[in-house]
């Protein structure tokens, strides 16, 4: 399937998840959050859900725990605040 669509694989060694944490990491939220609590008609569905997903909710809105469990968008506002006068 993903060499149908162009789109190349990688995989860490086995029995080492952390040879890429932060891939796998992201990958598990959502795979937990969105994909499978949802059905997808085709490709194009699923495409334009995930673009939503990651550009306008995860990467903005979805409260994350290595920011101390804000939005990056109000992370961003914070450090700004601070660290810009």
């Amino acid at each position: 399937m993903l060499k149908d669509n162009g789109i190349s694989g990688s995989m860490s060694r086995p029995g080492c998840p952390y040879d890429n944490a932060c891939s796998e990491s992201f990958f598990a939220t959502l795979k937990k959050e969105r994909i499978y609590r949802k059905s997808y008609v085709g490709l194009e569905d699923f495409k334009r859900d995930m673009f939503r997903y990651i550009e306008i909710f995860y990467n903005r809105k979805r409260r994350h725990s290595y920011l101390g469990y804000v939005s990056p968008v109000k992370y961003l506002m914070r450090y700004e605040a601070v660290n810009i006068a």
